[in-house]
């Protein structure tokens, strides 16, 4: 880490452990993708952490003398109780709340000689570092596909028609929903990657006009797909050959080559053969567009209704009561890291890193395992540089270590003990262990209290919106037959918000009884939410081969599923059991 480095050299290793943080976060809200959108992923979060360590280095000083013990943990309580309201809009929302508080813990507890402001210029500079890396250096796989700095995008669409194939060859059997459901994650994940910031509205080169060219190709083979295995017959195996040839294509910048003879025997065939002549035409003609979802960035005022929403309140509620109690019982033991145990909390009371139980025993193994490495690793040797190149060696592990908590716990906690040394404290592994487990307890203990209210506000909404996103899309089908890239836009925002809303069911499921509840009423609505978006995906590709009234068998169907949908969606409502 240069950085560090460079303050190391400078006699100076203190000017380094802000700047060593940032790098750090900036690994850790990296994800795999696109280029241009992990500048929003880590540059947004970074700017959120500057700010927090601001803050966090102000926060001693307010209060009369001597009562910091009684000010902070309120401090604290009330700046968790808004960043964890922000942090329940979105997944850069969760990322810039949660370095926020984290910071601010640190930059309340680190005793560093260096002002506030100037640690929030070196934790900006650690972080624009990581990043300038993540933008300029070619990844491990070089393809002949076009320049370097486009093969997260080329990835993600590649993935896409990957995926239309593997649905392709799963239809009429058991697989299918999970094929359907892969389909969605790809086309999600190509959305983010090629719909990063921008200077220009439009994409800027001809290489990226082209991948934005072969992912809108492959929304109509996505839709033709969809309604192929909805029909729930086996189809024959060369059918998903051309999606393949396609992704092949798409991963190494050759032509597609020829495509298998056509099949035209239906209205979903028929469907899938044009959009494969059509992605074939559009890899060598068709320009790009700009890719648009239908509800787009919503404004400042909605997130703000968002964020302090029931579901909004909820989560800020427990992250201040699990960062200000914390906070509390570290201060009132008196511990020389007390910021550790706020810290190590904040992380842990965050809901997208898997079921709390589990996080908090993953936790619990990552940081035995870390202390216990650190502490035998430090008695052998002594000095700055084995600790510069302990973070160094760190950051280059946590792009890896994301894959599971408890690994990144392991890999964090010796990266922020050695910063902690460097800092000039004395060393602390297993002062680590004791307050990181008083942490986990702390969490667990408010995870599972009972709170005012309905509980569960987070899968609430993520219904809702699900359920709001299909009877738009099925309004526009109907309404509309032939307008296609309206359909798209719709159907994209349908399949978008019904994944949301099935990981929110999944996680909730996954929880202990006093948190996750009963869950057996919203299973109904996310199965007939599920068969009633797949149904009209099936419709709108009859209609568009037709341009007539729909067949009585499909209209029956939507007629069903939107019964069913109904009466599942107001028993969960009176039950109240939507937790």
């Amino acid at each position: 880490m240069l950085p560090l480095l460079l303050a190391v050299a400078a006699d100076r290793p203190t000017a380094g452990v802000p700047a060593a943080l940032g790098a750090m976060f900036a690994g850790i809200n990296d994800r795999p993708g696109g280029r241009r959108s992990s500048v929003s992923r880590v540059g947004v979060p970074a700017l959120a952490g500057a700010a927090g360590l601001l803050t966090g280095s102000l926060l001693p000083a307010a209060g009369p003398p001597g009562a910091a013990m009684f000010v902070l943990p309120v401090l604290l309580g009330v700046l968790g109780l808004l960043a964890g309201a922000l942090s329940s809009t979105g997944p850069v929302a969760s990322a810039c709340g949660t370095q926020l508080l984290v910071a601010a813990v640190i930059g309340a507890g680190m005793p560093l000689p260096e002002p506030g402001g100037e640690r929030a210029l070196l934790f900006l500079a650690g972080a624009g570092w990581a990043l300038f890396l993540r933008l300029v250096l070619p990844t491990r796989r070089r393809t002949s596909g076009g320049p370097y700095r486009y093969d997260g995008e080329r990835e993600a669409v590649a993935s896409v028609y990957a995926a239309v194939a593997g649905l392709l060859r799963a239809a009429g059997g058991t697989r299918a929903p999970a094929r359907r459901a892969a389909l969605t994650a790809a086309l999600d994940q190509a959305q983010d990657a090629l719909s990063g910031p921008r200077l220009r509205r439009y994409a800027s080169s001809a290489a990226e006009r082209r991948l934005h060219a072969q992912y809108a190709a492959a929304l109509p083979l996505a839709e033709a797909a969809t309604a192929l295995a909805w029909a729930g017959e086996p189809l024959p195996g060369r059918v998903a050959e051309g999606p393949l040839r396609l992704a092949h294509a798409v991963r190494t910048g050759s032509a597609c080559g020829p495509l298998p003879a056509p099949v035209r025997s239906d209205a979903g065939l028929r469907a899938l053969d044009d959009a494969l002549l059509a992605a074939a035409e559009a890899f060598d003609h068709r320009p790009g567009q700009s890719l648009r979802t239908a509800r787009g960035r919503p404004g400042l005022l909605a997130l703000l209704r968002r964020a302090f929403g029931p579901a909004g309140r909820e989560y800020g509620l427990r992250v201040a009561l699990c960062c200000g109690v914390s906070a509390a019982v570290a201060l009132g033991l008196d511990h020389e890291h007390w910021y550790w145990m706020p810290a190590t909390a904040v992380f842990l009371v965050k809901p997208d890193l898997g079921p709390l139980v589990s996080r908090v025993l993953s936790r619990a193994a990552g940081t035995v395992v870390g202390a216990g490495f650190f502490g035998g690793f430090f008695a052998l040797v002594a000095g700055p540089l084995p600790m510069v190149a302990a973070v160094a060696l760190c950051g280059a592990l946590i792009p890896v270590a994301t894959r599971h908590f408890a690994a990144q716990t392991a890999v964090v906690t010796v990266l922020v003990l050695s910063l902690v040394l460097l800092a000039g404290e004395p060393q602390a592994a297993w002062g680590r262990v004791v307050e990181s487990l008083t942490a986990c307890a702390i969490v667990l203990l408010v995870g599972h209290l009972p709170l005012p209210g309905q509980r569960g506000n987070r899968v609430r909404d993520a219904v809702d919106t699900a359920v709001a996103a299909a009877h738009r899309y099925l309004r526009h089908v109907l309404a509309h037959p032939q307008d296609g890239a309206g359909r798209g836009v719709l159907r994209r925002d349908a399949y978008r918000s019904l994944a949301v809303a099935r990981s929110a069911l999944d996680l909730s499921a996954a929880e202990l009884p006093p948190v996750a509840g009963r869950t057996d009423e919203f299973e109904e609505v996310a199965g007939a939410l599920e068969r009633l978006v797949d149904t009209t995906t099936a419709c709108a590709v009859h209609l568009h081969d037709h341009s007539a009234a729909l067949p009585p068998s499909h209209a029956e169907r939507i007629a069903e599923h939107l019964a069913a949908l109904d009466a599942a969606h107001r028993a969960s409502a009176r039950s109240g059991v939507l937790v």
